[in-house]
């Protein structure tokens, strides 16, 4: 297996040991633990697949904007725009997205789903969300590193929301936005999974990847364009056995957590006011 590049591993190293796979099928208990396996580096879990198999984003994408046209002047008017966003609940809850380490991040989409995700409460559906992290996470990165487009916090001069992490962010491109394509993968998954919740998690996977511009470390073509990879994952992880195994045990599980009324962890009162905060106000 290839080594991670180095901002994944950034992203979602989390303080685990290993990491659990969802095995089996639909017909299991929905109780039934995941099988361990080994991570492909300390704490970061493997995919569904490898990465010749995900969508190649340089492929898949046209170059960003170039600095002279008017798509970047409109990257820049929104990027301006998003700076007016800081010290509101809006701005917080960027902070929170930019946020991909588990057990953290499961909890990104519980108030959309409207149940508890968790390692204990739904071992699979966590699982799930982490492997498909990695998968997404690496289909947005052969554009990244080919075109090392400035991100807005260095173009801008002003602090993005995660002020510790820019000399990090700073060595690696910009084009597409990594976190939207995870984010979107999960909301097209979860989806899926919650069909009587899809424009509650659609609608928080949008705003996920919002969250990129709001934090000045992303572009609004970025997020566009991570939309995109995102959906591309989700879409070829439908051609995985695994993957679709997988897919339906989460279903059986989280239907039995909405059955025994696990509620999420997180304030969702609190992050529907925070979302009520547009960075695209009606008729722009």
């Amino acid at each position: 297996m290839k080594k991670p590049p180095a901002i994944l591993l950034h992203w979602i190293l989390p303080a685990l040991a290993c990491v659990l796979m969802l095995s089996g099928c639909a017909g299991i208990q929905s109780h039934a633990r995941p099988a361990p396996v080994p991570d492909i580096a300390p704490g970061f879990p493997a995919g569904y697949l490898p990465p010749d198999l995900l969508p190649n984003s340089r492929a898949l994408l046209n170059p960003p904007p170039a600095e002279d046209s008017p798509a970047f002047a409109l990257d820049r008017k929104i990027a301006a725009e998003a700076l007016t966003l800081r010290g509101t609940p809006r701005w917080k809850l960027a902070v929170e997205d930019a946020n991909l380490k588990f057990p953290r991040a499961a909890g990104a989409f519980a108030c959309a789903v409207q149940v508890r995700i968790s390692e204990k409460e739904t071992p699979r559906l966590y699982t799930l969300l982490r492997r498909t992290m990695t998968d997404a996470g690496f289909s947005a990165y052969s554009a990244q590193n080919h075109y090392k487009r400035p991100r807005p916090f260095i173009v801008n001069r002003e602090p993005s929301c995660t002020p510790d992490e820019e000399n990090f962010l700073s060595q690696y491109g910009s084009y597409p936005s990594g976190h939207t394509s995870i984010g979107w993968a999960w909301a097209l998954i979860l989806a899926e999974i919650a069909p009587g919740r899809t424009n509650e998690i659609l609608g928080r996977g949008r705003a996920f990847g919002e969250s990129r511009i709001i934090c000045g470390v992303h572009w609004r073509s970025d997020v566009n364009a991570g939309f995109l990879v995102g959906a591309g994952v989700v879409a070829r992880l439908h051609a995985d056995p695994v993957f679709q195994a997988d897919l339906e045990a989460a279903k059986a599980e989280l239907a039995a957590a909405r059955a025994k009324g696990i509620p999420p962890l997180r304030d969702c009162a609190a992050e529907r006011a925070a979302l009520s905060f547009k960075l695209f106000p009606a008729g722009k």
